[in-house]
């Protein structure tokens, strides 16, 4: 229900800044912008469900034989300690807890083409124990918001775009990046606990907490003592090793239990194509309403509020300036990562507003999209308190980037 206001909302706020801006600004052309956005809209997400066809039939056709394997059950019953807690709506040892799994560590490591279909396959998962199949359940939304939040241990295409735009050290936006981002996590996870009423004050997930942090400074320790060029190559070769290590693997169990794996891989790829089909409407009515929104001028009028607001008050206006790669991640990830690489050509990969649309960008994950596509594919309409709290994940991912880089920067 709240996803449907918020798309009316972008199509309505839309039509008044255009009306507006025809009617007392002369501008003849908004109109034609917002119809050009619409077409333009419509065929991008058209193009990017069918280009989604070979990455879901590649990763589903993997996930089956792992299936099949046993990998996925293994998984299952060693997170179960923690798993359980988060998500207590799941029967322990059910394949769905090694499919959210993966999709978690894929998202970590910035592995998005692994991730989606991964996710997507744990949504199939979860809809099985779903008894209302219009309506989320607390699982999904404790997934989806795992997922909104963001997290992120190696942002290596964020670090790759500032290495391109020209920054002296591309990885002086790490650590603050992971800060937010681990920031932006928490708050997803609390605000979903709170909504679902579950206890976190407990040794299991205090350890688990206490490991990952733990985690996290190696991997900082590790990455800080190389330069740009030395990072990108371990980083991306450590990623796509790990991706294809996955394959061996599951492929290996596969071959264990004496399963017919190429039989396996294509039952799987064809749900990924089935998949991929059902959805193109979201994915269409999502991005049409976000390109309207843009092509308005509504965007840019929400941006110079918030500026005059700050100043009005008597802030340090220094941040606005990256607010749009803010505002724009949780809508889409392609226009956030246009608006991160503007700022910095605007104003300096180094410069203030240029990491801190860098932080932005890593610090939360396209909300909306996501939302859209998982909860698409499996045919939800009811998100019931998906959007209330994975937009809180986001709000705080975004006060945590703006006050790390201030400290930092």
């Amino acid at each position: 229900m709240v996803l449907n206001y918020i798309w009316i909302a972008f199509f309505v706020i839309a039509f008044a800044v255009a009306v507006v801006r025809l009617l007392f600004m002369g501008d003849t052309e908004v109109f034609p912008a917002i119809m050009n956005s619409t077409f333009d809209t419509a065929k991008t997400a058209f193009e990017i469900s069918i280009g989604l066809t070979g990455v879901l039939s590649l990763w589903l056709g993997i996930m089956k034989i792992g299936e099949r394997g046993g990998v996925v059950n293994a998984l299952a019953r060693v997170l179960s300690p923690v798993f359980t807690r988060l998500f207590p709506g799941i029967p322990k040892g059910h394949p769905a807890t090694g499919s959210i799994f993966m999709n978690i560590a894929a998202n970590m490591l910035g592995l998005d083409n692994a991730a989606t279909p991964l996710g997507l396959k744990a949504m199939e998962q979860l809809q099985t124990l779903n008894p209302r199949k219009d309506t989320a359940t607390d699982p999904m939304i404790m997934f989806l918001v795992l997922n909104t939040s963001g997290l992120t241990i190696i942002p290596v295409s964020i670090m790759v775009y500032r290495a391109q735009m020209g920054a002296e050290q591309p990885t002086d936006v790490f650590v603050p990046l992971l800060l937010a981002t681990f920031c932006s996590t928490m708050a997803g996870i609390i605000a979903t606990s709170i909504y679902q009423r579950i206890n976190l004050i407990n040794r299991t997930m205090v350890l688990t907490l206490g490991g990952m942090c733990a985690a996290a400074a190696a991997i900082i320790w590790g990455f800080g003592s190389m330069d740009k060029t030395t990072m990108s190559l371990v980083s991306t070769s450590a990623a796509n090793i790990l991706l294809f290590l996955i394959i061996i693997m599951f492929i290996l169990a596969g071959v264990r239990k004496k399963v017919n794996v190429y039989d396996a891989f294509i039952e799987g790829a064809k749900d990924g194509f089935a998949t991929a089909v059902r959805i193109i409407p979201y994915l269409i009515a999502m991005l049409v309403a976000i390109g309207v929104f843009r092509a308005s001028g509504a965007m840019d009028a929400l941006i110079d509020g918030v500026r005059w607001t700050v100043e009005a008050c008597g802030g340090n206006s220094d941040f606005v300036g990256a607010l749009p790669t803010a505002i724009m991640k949780p809508l889409s990830g392609s226009g956030a990562r246009g608006m991160m690489v503007d700022a910095m050509a605007t104003y300096g990969a180094d410069s203030f507003v240029g990491r801190l649309s860098c932080v932005f960008q890593g610090s939360t994950d396209t909300t909306f999209y996501i939302l859209a596509v998982y909860f698409g594919s499996v045919g939800i309409r009811y998100t019931r308190h998906a959007v209330a709290c994975g937009l809180l994940a986001d709000l705080a991912g975004i006060a945590a980037a703006i006050a790390v880089c201030y400290m930092f920067f």
